[in-house]
């Protein structure tokens, strides 16, 4: 998956996510891509994202970025446990049955984010990614998202 990103194999009818969705125009369109044991993302936040304090990122598009970037891994993740690549077969679609964000520190807006999770547990149809997000080489943020996954149908 080096070259594509985790969300440009998602099917086109679950391909509208505000976040994560590459068909949604007023999106975000992040971009995920699995490297070695962890998924990663880099995000440059628009202006408009600021949160109470001129210059700093409002803390629900944190949470938003922590969430699209952890259905990913999760999608990632259960085709790698097949031994699968998204060549072979579709991604499952993974979405939140749980989100928690702790707020360390405040995140600039002027700068790149980047998101590293992993993988903590997975099951038959779930699977709990462990989420850090970093600004200027400090972890601003750290999360766990618990994903379930889409029926196919």
């Amino acid at each position: 998956m080096a070259q594509k990103a985790i969300q440009d194999y998602y099917h086109d009818e679950i391909a509208h996510c505000y976040g994560c969705g590459r068909l949604n125009r007023e999106g975000m369109h992040i971009k995920s891509y699995w490297e070695g044991e962890e998924g990663v993302c880099h995000y440059r936040p628009d202006p408009r994202y600021t949160g109470g304090f001129p210059g700093y990122v409002y803390g629900g598009l944190i949470a938003s970025l922590m969430d699209c970037h952890s259905a990913a891994i999760a999608s990632a993740a259960k085709l790698h446990r097949e031994g699968l690549s998204p060549d072979e077969r579709p991604l499952s679609r993974f979405v939140s049955a749980s989100l928690k964000v702790d707020f360390l520190k405040p995140t600039p807006i002027d700068t790149v984010l980047e998101l590293r999770g992993r993988v903590k547990e997975t099951g038959r149809r779930k699977v709990i990614v462990s989420i850090e997000l970093s600004a200027d080489g400090e972890i601003r943020a750290r999360g766990e998202a618990v994903l379930v996954q889409l029926p196919e149908k």
